[in-house]
């Protein structure tokens, strides 16, 4: 039995004599173009990527209607091959609402960041879970008003250096920060409600996961994924150490995974 021959030696000194090919496009059918302006190390296209991979996934295609806040994000709702309405700052859920009333056929699914729904729309989407609407909404949760200059938005915790917050959240000036999941999950009308990350592969994965249990759980009544995700630019840290730190300032509290599920039976041991 022989060796198999060795494969050539290439030198990278040089330029290659063969310039190099895309094999595969690995860019998900539901995104027209990978291309963006975000910053560097932004977090939300890893979670959009999720999403647009659920739904193609669930063969939800071409029932689902995307419904945007404002945002960072809101930039890649030209990019998405799925049905996009625009809503008003924090009024996602409300025109989420009218949606799918109208059309109860349809997945209506709202993207919007911690600003916008905690900020600017907590009334919105506390009224929207308590009545039970069938509707997912997933929050990209970075703690600051990205797209507007980087300030301290409701979910910021405690210690987190933001435009407006130099010496970081405190709790006496600035008050403590909402958690939303745990708020919204005490509602009767939420039936899902889980809390995922995109800083490392394991947990794009473990989110990906909720992501689908979310539109699966939609049919029985509200549903919210809330996913942390890196600003390392409203952070004032480097983008390579942008992952770390969300697990040491926006994680270290957070327990990530489901936090409500009403739609399976509980499990007896």
């Amino acid at each position: 039995m022989t060796d198999p021959p060795a494969l050539p030696i290439l030198p990278t000194i040089t330029p290659p004599s063969c310039p190099a090919t895309v094999v595969h496009d690995h860019t998900p059918a539901l995104i027209n173009t990978g291309a963006h302006q975000l910053c560097p190390g932004c977090g939300e296209p890893v979670a959009l990527r999720a999403l647009v991979e659920a739904v193609a996934q669930l063969g939800l295609t071409r029932s689902s209607v995307a419904v945007f806040g404002i945002g960072c994000y809101t930039a890649f709702s030209n990019n998405l091959d799925i049905e996009v309405v625009q809503a008003l700052h924090g009024r996602a859920p409300s025109v989420a609402t009218g949606l799918v009333r109208a059309r109860p056929e349809l997945t209506v699914l709202t993207v919007q960041g911690d600003g916008d729904m905690v900020n600017e729309g907590l009334q919105e989407v506390l009224h929207t879970a308590a009545r039970g609407e069938r509707i997912a909404c997933f929050m990209l949760d970075n703690g600051v008003f990205g797209e507007t200059g980087g300030h301290m938005t409701a979910t910021t915790p405690l210690g987190q250096r933001t435009k407006n917050t130099l010496d970081g959240r405190d709790a006496a000036r600035h008050g403590l920060p909402i958690e939303l999941s745990d708020l919204v999950a005490r509602l009767d009308g939420a039936v899902y409600v889980a809390r995922g990350a995109v800083n490392s592969a394991v947990n794009v994965h473990r989110t990906s996961k909720l992501v689908r249990q979310a539109l699966r759980a939609r049919q029985h009544g509200f549903a919210l994924v809330e996913i942390l995700t890196m600003c390392p630019t409203g952070w004032f840290v480097d983008t390579t150490d942008a992952p770390a730190h969300l697990d040491t300032t926006r994680g270290a509290g957070q327990v990530l995974g489901v936090v409500k599920d009403t739609t399976r039976p509980l499990q007896v041991n």
